[in-house]
């Protein structure tokens, strides 16, 4: 009797697991049909590959993970539909929380301390690779895909399809994250404005050379004093040259972190990052893993003159040609500002909000026509007058799926199951179409973009041009960054408030860095904390002998060179 039941239970979930294969293949189906599509692959082709993640998430079929990224139109619809999609293929049920950037950045950051399985996976920016690489405390993903997760690895994921794995990887040559979303910051302008034949003339008189995108800081201020002080008004509108956030939260620190102080020109030449000098001011020989200061007199350059005019700049920039409400605006505030429609440019644009630039009129955004067609471009950022070439040019931003090795590792398959969901061959077409973060070439590159490039700005020909890849996230010379991110925005936000200079703000952010690199540095030695590429701080020297010795660059006499613009169809022509 023992034996007959033992046999119908097993009779039982075999057709179970048929049944549940089965469903799976129909729900597949419908939604391939009604979803997914464009796709780069056939319906066949997205069969076999929705087929392959039916069978290997049996084992994980009824299980519930949790996930989290931040607030973007791409994770949007990742959360609202394809988790959706997940589960009717697959039977695995995703919670995809969305909170804003700072929380997930301290969800990750608690998780690594305590050890404690907060969520199952992450998608958490690029710009950590420096930490994880140096901790250890993600999994690392060319090991687990060869290893433990062998059997729940896609093979038709196709890495090598992907545009941000370079930004994922260690120096140790392994991959620790999977990119899922990328974007740019780039220089965003009203081209209907910048054509208008009265405003060229107006401001060729003026300034003395052609309203055009500018190659340079000093030639945006003119276009910012320009629209503000002389343009006025449009059409009734009260129009304003610049564009800009300045809340004190953690999306402060961000806006400068994000290559601005090189953008600016400070640190060194080099790519994906300067060498020696990074773009946040922290100093690491080219031969060495360690981190030897920010400060200018350890080498650094956070405090130098360069950093110091990108601070300041910000800040006039911000208070005499932005709109008054600007100075309050967070990240996810001010982007979507620019469809109101009283904007001429803005310096700092992250393209991942593109897709709320193209919603139409009848929605409220006013920088389009009323066929959906952009009255606006998008453009390389200028360059401040301490810029010089082979420098970094702006950031580019590679969201990226993450697993902590505190997540057991049947929920660690599971999610990692669902994280190659989302970027699958399959869907990416139709989720790049929704969110516009390319992250796979064969996307970017896929005919219904071409037929759609006309009504992005000019984000399509950026992203197959390979002048893409001058745009990079935090590098490794950043040893910890959520410990070092959180003492940006306290600090740049002392500056808005009128607390403090820039120059006294960038002193003691510099000095907060060194000092917590130094408890790096002590944790490092004392118990291996950062593998032995913890920070190794320089002895301090006069900021002098450092500037005449390769560390921050001397202060300039004259900060505002000759305004530099360029016409919009030479710089496109010149990325094909």
């Amino acid at each position: 009797m023992k034996k007959q039941l033992l046999g119908a239970v097993a009779v039982i979930a075999v057709m179970a697991g048929a049944h549940s294969a089965y469903a799976g293949a129909d729900e597949a189906k419908k939604w391939i049909e009604a979803e997914f599509q464009p796709s780069t692959l056939s319906k066949d082709e997205q069969m076999q590959e929705m087929q392959w993640f039916i069978d290997a998430a049996q084992p994980y079929s009824g299980m519930e993970i949790n996930v989290l990224s931040e607030g973007i139109p791409t994770h949007s619809y990742e959360s609202e539909v394809l988790a959706k999609a997940f589960f009717e293929i697959t039977g695995i049920k995703v919670n995809h929380q969305i909170l804003g950037e700072g929380e997930v950045v301290q969800a990750v950051q608690t998780q690594m301390q305590t050890n404690r399985n907060l969520y199952d996976a992450y998608v958490n920016d690029s710009d950590l690779i420096g930490t994880h690489s140096r901790m250890q405390l993600a999994v690392n993903l060319s090991k687990f895909m060869s290893g433990e997760g062998a059997d729940v690895t896609n093979p038709t994921l196709d890495l090598d399809d992907f545009m941000g794995t370079q930004f994922t990887t260690g120096p140790d040559g392994d991959l620790y994250q999977l990119p899922d979303q990328q974007f740019a910051n780039l220089y965003w302008f009203r081209k209907d404005w910048f054509d208008n034949e009265e405003y060229r003339s107006a401001f060729k008189e003026r300034y003395g050379y052609e309203l055009g995108v500018p190659v340079n800081w000093s030639a945006y201020e003119d276009i910012a004093e320009f629209f503000t002080k002389y343009v006025v008004d449009i059409d009734g509108t009260t129009i304003y040259g610049h564009m800009d956030y300045g809340k004190r939260a953690p999306d402060l620190g961000w806006r400068m972190t994000d290559a601005w102080l090189s953008m600016a020109g400070a640190g060194s030449p080099g790519l994906p990052n300067g060498v020696p000098i990074d773009e946040w001011g922290i100093r690491m020989e080219a031969d060495t893993c360690n981190p030897v200061g920010a400060s200018v007199t350890r080498g650094g350059a956070t405090n130098g003159p360069a950093a110091v005019y990108a601070i300041r700049k910000w800040d006039e920039w911000l208070r005499n040609y932005a709109p008054p409400a600007a100075a309050s605006f967070d990240f996810y505030q001010s982007l979507p500002a620019l469809s109101i429609g009283n904007v001429a440019q803005q310096i700092f644009w992250y393209t991942a909000f593109t897709a709320d630039m193209v919603k139409p009129r009848s929605e409220g955004n006013l920088t389009v026509d009323e066929n959906g067609t952009p009255l606006w471009r998008m453009a390389p950022s200028p360059h401040g007058p301490y810029w010089e070439t082979g420098q970094k040019v702006g950031y580019q931003d590679v969201g990226s799926w993450t697993i902590l090795k505190s997540t057991p590792m049947e929920r660690a398959k599971a999610a990692w199951l669902y994280a190659q969901f989302v970027v699958s061959k399959t869907v990416d077409v139709k989720k790049s179409h929704v969110g516009l973060t390319f992250i796979r070439d064969s996307s970017v590159n896929h005919e219904s973009f071409s037929e759609r490039s006309e009504k992005l700005g000019g984000l399509v020909e950026f992203y197959r041009s390979p002048e893409r890849n001058k745009w990079t996230p935090t590098g490794v010379n950043v040893p910890d960054y959520p410990k070092l991110a959180q003492i940006w925005w306290q600090q740049i936000g002392d500056v808005n408030s009128g607390a403090f200079t820039p120059q006294e703000a960038m002193d003691r952010l510099a000095q907060e860095m060194d000092i917590t690199m130094a408890r790096m540095q002590a944790a490092d030695e004392a118990a291996g904390v950062y593998g032995g590429c913890g920070p190794r701080l320089n002895e301090e020297r006069d900021a002098e002998w450092w500037m005449a010795n390769g560390g921050a660059k001397p202060k300039l006499d004259n900060e505002k060179p000759q305004g530099m613009t360029v016409r919009y169809e030479d710089l496109v022509a010149s990325w094909d």
